[in-house]
């Protein structure tokens, strides 16, 4: 990869005026880059939003749907029910009817009853039409009964219908109120996105046009800075060096290239290219090979950052490529640059093998 660039004999760059301007406008570059894309994650995010709603109400409407069907159908099964048992007591009445009939119109058991017991044909004769009698007041309190039973089982059922008729009007209000809401929510997620879709289309846009400016910015800073470019072979230069072709790439959480990273997919892809494999994680990168004190850097060399200067903390790794700057992918919204590498987080340095 040295053979990409020209060594610092052949070509002094530009002067430290020219290099400051660089790094100020890719400063400004990669601000402006993060302020859009922050403000386009934020329209995505309310649309998101905006979608999780509508498909919740919608969801809930479709419940109560669901549940007034259950509603109308136990209403149907009550009436039905009920219907029967109105048949019942009908009947029972019926027969409640036909015996009073028998017994008071001059035609039921009770004149045959008065011809029985007035009979002179013996006590054998008397105790057998006595025995009559008793039965036929047996069928009569069975009759009777049975329209009582009847009554209740009615009763029950008409209160049991009653219920699941409210059950089903309240299911159907609570239907009606959920479509409401979800047409509500359809009407204004479509008048919604049609401003967020536009306003979306509006800063992907920006966010094209400033990565395009920081990209040629940072190409032009890599050009400026191409003196740290060597033409060693040691792994850690093989490393180096390939980084630096890295610069301007966008920053994205968990990426390891080829177009995007984060810190640590930039340095295992860069230790890749030397033969040397790295896991995608800090942790344990910080022990892929001896540490080394900063005053003894080379190239190639990792260094890391904690906040509380404790190694069992650290978040962040950089390349060192020389004059006391590294590469590294910093944040979101960010590209892959050349930094200082004193930091007050610094905490050390690793050479991996």
């Amino acid at each position: 990869m040295a053979g990409l660039c020209p060594p610092v004999a052949a070509d002094p760059g530009p002067s430290s005026h020219d290099v400051r301007k660089a790094k100020q406008a890719v400063r400004e570059r990669s601000k402006e880059l993060g302020e859009t894309t922050a403000a386009l994650v934020t329209a995505q995010s309310r649309l998101d939003a905006l979608t999780a709603e509508v498909e919740r109400l919608v969801e809930a409407y479709n419940g109560e749907v669901v549940r007034l069907r259950q509603a109308e159908q136990a209403h149907q099964q009550a009436t039905a029910r009920l219907a029967a048992a109105d048949a019942e007591v009908e009947r029972a009445r019926q027969a409640v009817a036909l015996l009073a009939a028998e017994s008071y119109g001059g035609l039921g058991p009770l004149n045959p009853m008065v011809g029985m017991l007035s009979d002179r044909g013996g006590a054998d004769g008397f105790l057998h039409r006595a025995g009559v009698l008793g039965h036929m007041n047996e069928e009569r309190a069975a009759v009777l009964g049975r329209m009582r039973d009847a009554q209740e089982v009615a009763a029950i059922l008409r209160t049991q219908a009653a219920g699941a008729h409210a059950a089903r009007q309240e299911a159907a209000e609570r239907a009606r109120q959920a479509k409401l809401a979800a047409e509500q929510a359809v009407r204004s997620r479509r008048r919604e996105t049609r401003q967020l879709t536009a306003r979306k289309e509006s800063l992907q846009r920006a966010v094209d046009a400033a990565r395009d400016r920081a990209e040629l910015l940072a190409r032009r800073r890599a050009a400026a800075l191409s003196g740290l470019v060597t033409g060693g072979s040691t792994m850690g230069d093989v490393a180096a060096n390939w980084a630096l072709t890295q610069l301007g790439k966008p920053y994205v959480w968990a990426a390891a290239g080829p177009e995007t990273y984060d810190c640590s997919g930039l340095s295992m892809r860069a230790w890749e290219r030397a033969g040397v494999r790295l896991d995608h994680w800090t942790g344990t990168q910080w022990t892929s090979g001896p540490h080394v004190p900063l005053d003894q850097l080379r190239r190639g060399d990792l260094l890391f950052f904690a906040h509380t200067g404790d190694p069992s903390t650290i978040h962040h790794v950089g390349i060192y490529v020389g004059r006391d700057q590294m590469v590294h992918a910093p944040q979101t919204g960010d590209v892959v640059r050349v930094a200082s590498i004193w930091r007050g987080d610094l905490v050390g340095a690793t050479r991996p093998r």
